[in-house]
């Protein structure tokens, strides 16, 4: 697509080529059905695929100056794309457990332990989180084109590495943790009720994947160290404004518009930006980071498709 296509129309087809990876990458697992079934179910449910978009975005913008045609750049990604969005289905299943979150409602529909019950829902986490690292090593293939290209391995490594450390216990899982004790469900455990440790939160909870979605793209790309490492400022700033408007969205939107429970984090005492700093001033505190998001593009001579997801996050509705 040319750069005057609309952004709508971009990631519309960005989606396209993640859903069908992405139900390629499941159909050749060779899991039993039963567990198969409720990875499926959380995974192929729809949704923005931000993460997954990001990863090939990267990857186009990255590789461009390489002289790396779009089609192949997101080729040598798309095994990156899917990991990410199991890694990232994967956690909203533990999330929406009754021992996290115990929500009700995800992407419209009931969550994976209402409908497949607590212990299939673990598993079926556990399944996704664990199949993401095969499919990021090429195995199983996510694209039937016999003549896709492949990273090489360095890089792919490299991808797997940035991956693991996002998901992990200093990244998504952390977060998770912190996110916990804020709420009052670890005994005996507090979090400070400070800027620095709301953010951190995020950063961990929600930034270091979406950090990790961008930069395994441009990992896989084959863009240079100084770049990888202006996608990743890049990307930092960009989760915090995305968890920022979440909060905004949680606190102003419906079941129907956000198709998730409306008002949970507040029911539920959580810190967000929004009780801190109040909506207006939220929403100014996530444009700062989406100007100093672009402004790390700017500094390796990117932007485009980046810089305009950039903007969107702060205009999205759910």
């Amino acid at each position: 697509m040319t750069s005057t296509t609309p952004l709508s129309e971009y990631l519309a087809e960005m989606r396209r080529d993640i859903e069908d990876a992405l139900a390629r990458a499941v159909a050749l697992s060779t899991a039993p059905p039963i567990i198969s079934q409720a990875m499926r179910y959380s995974l192929l449910s729809g949704g923005k695929r931000l993460r997954p978009c990001l990863t090939l975005t990267a990857a186009e913008a990255t590789g461009a100056p390489l002289g790396t045609a779009a089609a192949e750049a997101r080729l040598l990604a798309l095994p990156a794309a899917v990991a990410v969005e199991m890694i990232h289905s994967y956690s909203l299943v533990h999330d929406d457990l009754p021992a996290m979150d115990n929500d009700g409602l995800r992407r419209g529909r009931p969550t994976s332990h209402v409908v497949h019950g607590d212990g299939l829902a673990i598993l079926a986490g556990d399944g996704l989180l664990t199949e993401a690292f095969g499919v990021i090593a090429a195995s199983p293939p996510v694209t039937s084109r016999a003549d896709a290209p492949l990273a090489p391995a360095p890089r792919r490594l490299r991808a797997i590495t940035t991956l693991a450390a996002a998901a992990g216990a200093a990244g998504m899982v952390g977060g998770q943790a912190i996110d916990l004790a804020a709420a009052g469900r670890i005994p005996g455990q507090t979090v400070p009720n400070s800027d620095a440790a709301l953010e951190e939160m995020h950063a961990r909870k929600t930034g270091a994947l979406i950090r990790a979605a961008a930069t395994t793209g441009a990992i896989l790309a084959g863009a240079a160290d100084d770049v990888i490492r202006a996608v990743d400022d890049y990307a930092r700033d960009l989760g915090l404004a995305f968890q920022i408007i979440d909060d905004v969205l949680d606190s102003e939107g419906s079941n129907s518009t956000l198709g998730k429970t409306a008002g949970k984090d507040a029911a539920a005492g959580k810190p967000t930006y929004v009780a801190r700093y109040g909506a207006a001033e939220s929403r100014r505190l996530a444009a700062d980071c989406v100007a100093r998001a672009n402004a790390s593009l700017e500094r390796v001579g990117l932007g485009g498709r980046l810089s305009e997801i950039a903007e969107w996050s702060l205009t999205r509705r759910s």
